[in-house]
């Protein structure tokens, strides 16, 4: 399933809604609210680890395209494995951690690709995940990567990422320029994180913005989760960050 670029898609296909809920319900009855105003819909590892593959599937067979957004991260044998099973679930996007390195990132695009034309079905967008919206420089000393900042950090990653094959990396809204510099292929999606109608930041998420801004620098497609979650009115609330896109407004 195509997921398009930011230059071929309306701003209702660049936005994805994080179905991040404690149950299947609430992710069903949201994404029927929601199914026509926005273009794709993330499930995480909270919806993922209580609903499983199951509900995925039933929200795949009620027409839904769902970012798969569980950043595999282990052996590369083991997550080619995965990379078959997301291609089996039907999802349009899912991702990896980048952090895996080179091998691990080319097995799963390989192995993504076999699986999609062995099924006779479009090969799902595969992106490698760089540096989290939770962290900063600190957290990255932490871990042991004290040579590069952020910004150098997502830089190589993402040149990894494209060397491997993937179709694009997950990076904040801080680092799309940087991804734009340092990858020049055609094409190559930038998912962004970390997005917020509201000048107000999230305390667990550090480097955020706006929707339009984050287009404006180059975001193919914006993930907005408790923005609409939490509103009284998520159909308003997600209309609201499409019409910010489209006119370009910043919150």
């Amino acid at each position: 399933m195509n997921t398009g670029t930011a230059e071929t898609v309306s701003a209702k296909e660049k936005l994805i809604v994080a179905l991040d809920f404690e149950s299947a319900d609430e992710a069903l009855r949201l994404y029927g609210e929601l199914r026509d105003a926005a273009g794709m819909f993330k499930v995480g590892s909270q919806l993922f680890t209580t609903a499983g593959p199951d509900l995925v599937r039933r929200l795949v067979n009620e027409g839904a395209r769902i970012f798969l957004d569980l950043k595999f991260h282990d052996i590369p044998n083991t997550v080619a494995a995965t990379a078959r099973e997301a291609v089996r679930l039907g999802v349009a996007l899912f991702n990896v951690h980048a952090a895996g390195g080179t091998e691990m990132m080319r097995r799963a695009a390989d192995a993504t690709a076999e699986e999609a034309a062995r099924l006779g079905v479009q090969k799902p967008s595969l992106i490698g995940v760089t540096v989290l919206t939770s962290m900063d420089s600190d957290v990255l000393s932490e871990t042991g990567v004290e040579a590069a900042s952020v910004e150098e950090q997502v830089r190589r990653l993402a040149r990894l990422a494209d060397a491997a094959g993937l179709d694009g990396v997950v990076a904040s809204p801080h680092e799309i320029v940087p991804v734009r510099e340092s990858v020049g292929r055609a094409g190559f999606l930038v998912v962004t994180p970390g997005i917020t109608p509201s000048a107000a930041a999230y305390a667990d998420q550090k480097r955020v913005t706006s929707p339009a801004e984050a287009v404006r620098r180059g975001a193919d497609f914006v993930v907005v989760g408790r923005a609409i979650l939490n509103s009284p009115d998520p159909r308003r609330a997600a209309r609201a960050v499409v019409e910010e896109m489209e006119n370009g407004r910043i919150s």
